[in-house]
């Protein structure tokens, strides 16, 4: 799943990722990615920082602090990459941060390292 306010990095991603074989779904704001996560229950979560309504911290937090979905990796998407970035993506959960744009190496090689890391856990490895 791909959450950004952005059509341009919504299309840009589901094209990458499409082509290295995932389903993708979109949504444009934390409030559309919450309702689509519960509908479709994603492998991984990238979410866009920036957001007007509800950004992509209060997402990530509601996410994590959903007993279903608090073990779903979720990767920040974000265009400004600081220390207080990352250490405050860290208190609401997030597992990874990525800086647009981003390329489509960046963005298939978060999905295979998490969903890996997701399925091991889920079989106790």
């Amino acid at each position: 799943m791909l959450i950004d306010d952005s059509n341009t990095i919504r299309r840009s991603g589901e094209i990458f990722l499409s082509q290295a074989g995932a389903k993708v779904v979109l949504a444009e704001d934390g409030f559309d990615g919450l309702s689509k996560v519960a509908d479709h229950k994603p492998d991984i979560i990238f979410v866009d920082i920036m957001m007007p309504r509800l950004d992509g911290y209060q997402t990530c937090a509601l996410i994590k602090n959903h007993r279903d979905f608090k073990d779903v990796p979720v990767v920040m998407l974000t265009s400004k990459d600081t220390l207080f970035d990352r250490a405050r993506g860290k208190l609401v959960g997030s597992d990874q941060y990525l800086t647009k744009p981003f390329s489509k190496n960046s963005l298939v090689e978060a999905v295979i390292a998490h969903t890996r890391q997701h399925k091991d856990a889920a079989h106790g490895n």
